[in-house]
């Protein structure tokens, strides 16, 4: 079963839900940057929550499939169509052998994930099929896709043969779809819900309060390792020096022009900057699907609140899982 590229689009990557054990030697997470559509889509075509898929930023990929195969399109709209018809979205569709599916740009979101049923062939890299662009390691030959380049996806299970079956005496997709909205946030204005960082303290007042109070701009630097924001400068009650700690994904550090950068899915291992604050994880995909220019906004939030929510999150997802399992082996 094989998928060709006619077209890489933006930028078009492998990724799962990233490359765990091995920072304390230098090499990055990486991951997919909105790992909710990411799980969404694989449950939808049987596969486990974190196996390999594709990652579409903005714009422009084009796939032709040589073969039948089951997929799933969540995250972002990037207005997918098969074959020149709009694409359906948060569900399992049935593309024919020849069939092209085909992005443009971002109307809602920045990023698409397409998942495979039996998921994407390729070797693993420490335990994780994810591409580190700047290391060039994972996905395929550790690099964005190419024009010509071809996957290949892995054997149906119970729950892709199922939905296979369906989709054949019905039609190319079905009429329902997942219901994503308490998980993830398309919109252009977010509120995002944050932790006092470890040098939160060590602003000044007026900074404390601006983070808080003042709205801030995504900029166009804004890639896969981090966002720079442009908004209310913060600045430290005094200088003091500051030896690299270890970062994570959505720690929010302040270098010394005071305008804040949140480290992404490629951040580095350590920082060097003061952390005013971290980004709670039920936020980093919202976070992750905000385009440039976007408006943000900064809400204290504690670290018993963000477990409730993580928690809350988790127990969505089991409960949206067991739901397509059984429209798999029921409907």
């Amino acid at each position: 079963m094989s998928i060709k590229v006619l077209h890489p689009g933006l930028l078009t990557t492998i990724q799962d839900l990233g490359r765990f054990g091995s920072q304390k030697f230098g090499v990055i997470v990486s991951g997919a940057m909105d790992p909710i559509s990411l799980k969404i889509a694989n449950l939808l075509v049987g596969n486990d929550e974190g196996e390999g898929a594709l990652e579409i930023t903005l714009l422009g990929t084009t796939l032709q499939f040589d073969t039948d195969e089951l997929v799933a399109i969540t995250g972002g709209d990037l207005q997918p169509t098969i074959d020149g018809e709009k694409a359906p979205m948060w569900r399992p569709v049935l593309i024919r052998k020849g069939s092209v599916l085909k992005f443009k740009s971002a109307i809602n979101g920045c990023r698409a994930y397409v998942a495979f049923a039996g998921g994407i062939v390729v070797p693993e890299v420490m335990g994780s099929k994810s591409t580190y662009l700047r290391a060039a390691i994972g996905g395929l030959q550790g690099r964005a896709l190419q024009k010509g380049d071809v996957l290949d996806s892995g054997q149906f299970n119970p729950i892709s043969q199922a939905f296979v079956r369906q989709l054949e005496k019905t039609a190319i997709h079905f009429n329902w779809s997942v219901d994503y909205t308490e998980l993830i946030s398309f919109d252009k204005t977010q509120t995002i819900r944050v932790l006092h960082g470890a040098e939160f303290e060590r602003f000044d007042i007026g900074s404390q309060q601006a983070f808080f109070s003042k709205p801030y701009k995504l900029t166009t630097q804004a890639d896969r390792m981090g966002y720079r924001l442009d908004g209310e400068p913060l600045s430290l009650s005094e200088k003091f020096e500051l030896l690299s700690e270890g970062v994570t994904y959505g720690t929010i550090q302040v270098p010394s022009n005071g305008q804040p950068i949140i480290l992404m899915a490629d951040r580095q291992t350590t920082g060097g900057y003061p952390k005013i604050g971290q980004v709670i994880s039920v936020d980093l995909p919202c976070l992750a699907q905000m385009q440039p220019n976007s408006n943000i906004q900064f809400k204290k939030f504690s670290l018993e609140q963000a477990e409730l929510e993580l928690i809350k999150q988790e127990q969505l997802l089991r409960k949206l899982a067991m739901g397509i399992q059984f429209k798999a082996l029921h409907q």
